[in-house]
């Protein structure tokens, strides 16, 4: 048996290289994918792509720093598909500059999508679970958020501030029946990690520098991360809430 057969599954950022190759992966076991982005055309790839392989998803186009496009997408995912099992909070920017080099401006839109984006999504999903007394969300943050990232200092404030926040809601709601946890990418080849290596200015040294400080000799690959993701959305982690996984070929190792 497929391990998410009839559960609904939202995935913000889901036309990007992490959220893409989540949605498949889900859909690939059985749940019916809504793929959210702000870029519509690239959801609706994704979309069309599981279809394509027999899957079931919808594409919206969603801007989670507007709560009113959260909402439309969110009750629009619930009219299409049913009422949403697991959300995963992946979408996500940044700005690779050293912290006196950037602007306010700047930290306020870094903010508004890492960090208040995933609160508005929170905020009009975990309704539905509390009454449904069931749940699975998993937010996205990032290494960054546990060991600091030079010239990411507010998206690291940003990843950081989601990890504190996913803790106090797995409290929060660990007695309906939900549970929230986080897994953390280390540098993976994705198009914000291709804007990193562009503003280091060295891309070949800096990949050169990544690759010798990560034990298992590489970057990560988008299709690195679906395997925890899906893991903590399953009935497998029924018992696990509250917790940050780093998958980073072990540049990062917590105890």
């Amino acid at each position: 048996m497929q391990r998410l057969e009839g559960k609904t599954v939202i995935v913000t950022g889901g036309g990007g290289g992490i959220g893409g190759a989540t949605c498949r992966r889900f859909a690939r076991e059985g749940a019916a994918v809504a793929v959210l982005d702000l870029n519509l055309a690239a959801a609706q790839q994704v979309a069309e792509r599981i279809c394509e392989d027999g899957g079931r998803a919808e594409a919206f186009q969603c801007d989670i720093t507007d709560r009113v496009s959260v909402d439309a997408a969110v009750a629009a995912t619930t009219s299409q598909l049913g009422p949403i099992d697991v959300l995963v909070n992946n979408a996500g920017w940044d700005v690779f500059k050293p912290f006196t080099k950037t602007e306010p401006a700047q930290w306020d839109r870094l903010i508004a999508i890492n960090l208040t984006g995933a609160l508005h999504m929170h905020h009009a999903v975990l309704p539905g679970m509390v009454e449904r007394k069931r749940g699975r969300i998993v937010n996205i943050a990032s290494d960054a958020a546990r060991v600091g990232s030079s010239g990411e200092a507010v998206y690291a404030a940003c990843k950081g501030g989601l990890v504190s926040f996913s803790k106090t809601i797995a409290r929060e709601h660990a007695r309906h029946g939900i549970t929230v946890n986080v897994v953390c990418p280390g540098p993976t080849d994705t198009a914000l990690f291709e804007d990193y290596k562009q503003g280091a200015g060295n891309p070949e040294k800096l990949i050169e520098a990544f690759t010798r400080s990560i034990p298992l000799g590489r970057i990560g690959q988008p299709d690195d991360l679906p395997g925890a993701i899906l893991f903590f959305a399953g009935d497998d982690a029924a018992f696990i809430t509250g917790q940050v996984l780093s998958v980073s070929g072990g540049l990062t190792m917590n105890g």
